[in-house]
């Protein structure tokens, strides 16, 4: 199956759950994102390793690493490999003594790992498919012109069950362009559950 390549292109705090952080991968030379949803620990880790922020003692990504540099592993890739009852779940590629070797890894983990690393990140193109948001300059409004339509439309915005499928693309394209990716999920997220039951 062919490998896409992904790169980490911001953090943005959760609105839905407050002790949590989206990190937003970007599609290398294309306009999908992927949000996922990671804890606060893996966000930070993530944070001070690309802004190369190196803490008193050792992390935990960080204690990781250096076990892995003292023992001959390198991490060659990570690969964000599954996505089941909407929780993305990875592998990190790792090689000792030209042995390559496949870890099962929570996705945030291989993350704040990849950075340390600085190995590259993929998924495949079914997860893209059914997970990710797609940037569309067509669809870009401002947030007070979708203030304007909720209103005319007489229902509210988080009601996403009673929208058409149209208006919950468009509403989707929005959030996009607001980078509300939290809100974007959400969405992106009832359009594939009518995908399903039409199925």
């Amino acid at each position: 199956m062919k490998k896409i390549e992904l790169e980490i292109i911001a953090l943005s705090h959760s609105v839905a759950q407050q002790q949590s952080y989206a990190v937003i991968l970007g599609e290398s030379n294309g306009m999908r994102r992927l949000p996922v949803v990671i804890g606060v620990v893996e966000a930070q880790a993530i944070a001070m390793a690309i802004d190369n922020v190196p803490p008193q003692r050792p992390l935990t990504h960080d204690l990781t690493r250096n076990i892995c540099l003292e023992f001959g592993i390198e991490i060659r890739e990570v690969i964000i490999s599954k996505l089941m009852e909407g929780i993305f779940h990875a592998t990190l590629i790792c090689e000792r003594a030209g042995e390559v070797i496949e870890v099962d890894s929570r996705t945030s983990d291989a993350l704040a790992l990849a950075v340390r690393f600085n190995c590259p990140i993929y998924t495949y193109e079914p997860i893209l498919d059914q997970a990710a948001i797609v940037l569309n300059e067509s669809g870009i409004t401002t947030p007070e012109k979708e203030k304007e339509k909720t209103k005319s439309s007489g229902t509210k915005e988080n009601d996403m069950s009673r929208r058409s499928s149209e208006e919950l693309h468009n509403l989707l394209q929005e959030a996009i362009a607001r980078e509300d990716y939290e809100h974007a999920a959400r969405i992106r997220d009832e359009i594939n559950k009518r995908i399903n039951k039409s199925q």
